[in-house]
């Protein structure tokens, strides 16, 4: 689907399934150097059992015009045009990485339309090493193959894809190099500089009401577990009712433990609308 979004071109995946505007929405937002194609068994499974879906490419990444926005509160923005240019008045967003931290800004600023929040491989703070953030400016290859190193919890991953010869760590690069390639200059650094930059993130979670879910992965090394506790605990103080999920992988969860991750989030979802609903 192609909808104009702030005066620009904007690609949302929707499973393969046309909308129906009796079913409630779950937007999926990407991380950093990535696209719409990370959720690729997620969105479309969830398409296919009661819910519409956008699994949206974010500004200047793939298939959406640039510029890229380079700050958080920037892109939970365009979200919420997103949607308006979709004719959706509140939907479920579900977020990884750079892309759980506009789920969090979108559920605390916009929260008549947050019908739920699932934060996948999360961190609040989310810090960017001074050292990442040259590499991804200056040596971009040298930081693509950095993260995707240290997304992946084994160099020897059962393949997710039903057949011979997948490589986890061989498709992620590739993806990474793709969207770099049909990118604007600089765009990993710009992701890795928004995320660096989303220092209200804890006053943020203060002021959510929706229902959230972390999935987390216990091997991640980009966002380890042990860093949630604060955003975990002022997510409570708010009184916002949250759950964590913690799955036997890396950063790269919906790779790494595809079914795990849907069943997480499906189940979400499904219980998030109900309520809604209810």
């Amino acid at each position: 689907m192609i909808l104009t979004v702030q005066g620009k071109s904007a690609y949302a995946y929707t499973g393969g399934k046309r909308f129906d505007p009796a079913q409630p929405t779950v937007v999926f937002v990407h991380g950093a150097q990535h696209d719409h194609s990370v959720w690729g068994l997620q969105s479309r499974y969830v398409a296919h059992h009661g819910f519409n879906v956008l699994a949206v490419d974010l500004p200047g990444h793939c298939r959406s015009d640039g510029p890229a926005k380079t700050t958080v509160e920037a892109l939970a923005d365009w979200l919420a045009a997103l949607l308006d240019a979709a004719g959706i008045t509140a939907a479920l967003v579900v977020g990884h990485s750079m892309g759980s931290l506009v789920a969090l800004d979108f559920a605390s600023r916009h929260p008549a339309r947050a019908l739920g929040a699932a934060l996948v491989a999360t961190a609040v703070p989310m810090a960017v090493s001074d050292a990442l953030l040259d590499a991804a400016l200056n040596r971009e290859p040298e930081a693509i193959d950095l993260v995707n190193r240290w997304s992946h919890s084994t160099i020897a991953a059962k393949p997710s894809s039903p057949g011979p010869g997948f490589w986890l760590h061989g498709i992620n690069q590739r993806l990474m190099e793709r969207v770099s390639a049909r990118g604007e200059p600089n765009l990993f650094h710009t992701d890795f500089a928004a995320c660096n930059g989303y220092v209200a993130g804890l006053e943020r979670a203060a002021q959510v009401r929706c229902a959230v879910r972390l999935v987390l992965g216990a091997k991640d090394m980009m966002t380890p577990p042990r860093a949630t506790r604060t955003l975990v605990a002022a997510l409570e103080a708010a009184g916002a009712p949250v759950d964590v999920v913690t799955l036997e992988a890396g950063h790269a969860l919906m790779s790494e433990q595809p079914d795990a991750t849907l069943d997480a989030l499906f189940a979400f979802a499904r219980a998030a609308t109900a309520a809604q609903r209810a």
